[in-house]
């Protein structure tokens, strides 16, 4: 967070954010999320800080608004972007990813349901994969793998990022406003996010119980 904090007011701030979440669709172990909650936390704080030393309100509100905008702007773009990589990668590499995705039975069946949804033009699975841990690289290297259109799957992308990087921010920057720069609103942030994604894998997983369920009932 201090190294944040001393970053916080120069653009490689959002250099470090972005390469993060532009590299998390490889390695989803990188802590891109956390990282776009404590850039938006120590911005945050950090106005509030200066609020507390006689910088007026209207002068800490528009930068405000404008570092939290162009902190969801450059996560949003960056999980864009990673996703058309990776989407792009598979589609070359298809046979191998196709092969890599059979091994396991949950990332076929991701897949399959993936091709059901963005065929139906229903690709709310993009959305919620991406607050899902390791969701994001199935859904952009099964959607490549699949050779679904890049009109099929980027508009769900950026609708994805989108929402991905105003939640992680606007988690970030409530903490900050109301507990500062500490690591209590941190955490309390990335708990948010961390229930938001078990959501997600509820969500995405209630189709594969009821199609058990209704398996179970025609086997009876």
């Amino acid at each position: 967070m201090e190294s944040l904090g001393s970053l916080s007011d120069t653009p490689w701030v959002y250099a470090i954010v972005g390469l993060s979440v532009l590299l998390d669709v490889f390695v989803p172990i990188l802590p891109s999320g956390v990282l776009v909650i404590t850039a938006a936390t120590t911005a945050a704080g950090t106005r509030t800080a200066a609020g507390a030393v006689g910088v007026s309100t209207s002068v800490r509100g528009d930068a405000d608004i404008a570092e939290m905008l162009a902190l969801v702007l450059c996560a949003a773009t960056a999980s864009v972007l990673g996703d058309m990589v990776a989407y792009r990668l598979a589609w070359r590499g298809g046979d191998r990813f196709d092969r890599a995705i059979a091994r396991s039975r949950r990332l076929t069946a991701a897949q399959e349901r993936l091709g059901a949804a963005l065929t139906r033009g229903g690709g709310g699975i993009v959305v919620l994969a991406r607050f899902a841990p390791a969701g994001r690289s199935v859904v952009s290297l099964g959607a490549g793998v699949a050779h679904r259109t890049v009109r099929e799957f980027l508009p769900w992308s950026a609708l994805a990022g989108l929402a991905w990087a105003a939640y992680g921010v606007s988690l970030g920057y409530v903490g900050g406003q109301w507990l500062g720069v500490s690591w209590i609103s941190t955490a309390m942030s990335v708990f948010a996010l961390f229930a938001a994604g078990s959501a997600a894998v509820f969500l995405m997983r209630r189709p594969e119980r009821r199609d058990a369920a209704f398996s179970a009932a025609g086997s009876d």
